[in-house]
């Protein structure tokens, strides 16, 4: 069973709350910057369990003055607001499984059209709009980074970021390839397709002392904002695209006003990059160091979307399904995210 620790979240909002008080405080940034998250966070979790209390408190008051009036009618009332009690507990009993450092962080998440041309970039589109409906759905705002449109249809590749609560720590579950299979509506054959595109997602830091990054390690090339966004889109070469020579990693972004404000969030992504690349080699070596010879392998394919010859989405990791796959490309995607948070957790 879960705890959740109210007295323990309220103790640690009062600690937090003496460290900024202290005279030295308001000089280091970055410490200043780390307090006030985690406050948020934590006030957060506070005020959602007052709210479930609450509901919980009203659904008794509602079932008690039913039975004294023998009032049938409140049934439906109660049963409404049960749902909603339940569904706002199960969606705190899945925070606590994010304790990963980066878990509570914004998110940046990267879709590329995998081969197959045309079928492949529309295949993208068809994601990019799908997991743009579920972050609003969830409230989550979401601001375009890059966008580079396919030559007839689609998307070749798109990054967004993803700013919120928590973004990072639900957003990790959907990274890897994703397999559409369906008749394809560019082949006049009516012919069934099987196309691919992944998706990548990284946490969004804050200043990391512990990665480095030399100017001579970079290479930085700048051009003309390519994608959708009309009379937003800076016509100068305002946007950037930053080349780490190390180890070939590549970040690029368009959307901000200046090269300046490019340049900066083009960083950030390097870094988030380069830190998974880290994160990445020590759990290799440690999976060398136990024995385990399972090769990990980036682009493992995660979900199959099926259009033709039958309607289903499955996961293949938890083999979560859902036969409404309208309702999935629409942005409902909570069945096959917590599952994989339960799997982990």
């Amino acid at each position: 069973m879960i705890h959740f620790d109210l007295a323990g979240l309220k103790a640690r909002i009062k600690e937090l709350e003496e460290q900024m008080n202290a005279p030295d405080f308001w000089n280091d940034l970055e410490r200043s910057q780390q307090v006030n998250r985690e406050i948020k966070i934590l006030k957060s979790k506070i005020n959602s369990w007052q709210k479930a209390w609450g509901e919980s408190e009203d659904i008794q008051v509602l079932i008690e003055l039913g039975n004294e009036m023998n009032d049938s009618s409140v049934i439906g009332e109660v049963e409404e607001a049960l749902g909603s009690l339940v569904k706002e507990t199960e969606r705190m009993r899945l925070a606590t499984l994010l304790k990963g450092p980066y878990d509570s962080h914004n998110a940046i998440i990267s879709i590329h059209a995998g081969a197959g041309g045309t079928e492949a970039m529309d295949w993208a589109s068809m994601l990019l709009r799908m997991y743009t409906r579920w972050c609003e759905n969830n409230g989550y705002e979401v601001k375009t980074l890059d966008f580079l449109p396919g030559e007839e249809a689609g998307v070749k590749n798109a990054t967004l970021h993803v700013i919120g609560e928590n973004a990072y720590g639900y957003l990790k579950a959907e990274k890897g390839v994703h397999r559409l299979v369906r008749i394809s509506p560019f082949d006049s054959s009516g012919r069934r397709h099987t196309s691919f595109a992944s998706l990548d997602v990284m946490p969004e830091l804050e200043d990391d002392t512990d990665i480095e990054i030399r100017p001579d390690e970079l290479r930085v090339d700048t051009y003309r904002s390519s994608g959708a966004g009309g009379q937003h889109v800076n016509k100068t070469e305002s946007a950037i695209r930053i080349t780490h020579l190390p180890t070939g990693i590549v970040v690029s972004c368009q959307n901000e006003r200046s090269q300046m404000q490019n340049r900066e969030t083009a960083m950030k992504m390097l870094k988030a990059k380069l830190l998974e690349r880290k994160e990445q080699e020590a759990q290799e070596k440690l999976n060398e160091m136990k024995g385990e010879m399972k090769k990990i392998e980036w682009g493992s394919q995660i979900r199959s979307y099926v259009f033709h010859p039958y309607n289903m989405v499955k996961d293949h990791r938890t083999n979560a399904e859902n036969g409404n796959i309208q309702a999935v490309m629409d942005g409902d995607l909570d069945l096959f995210i917590n599952t994989y948070l339960q799997m982990l957790g």
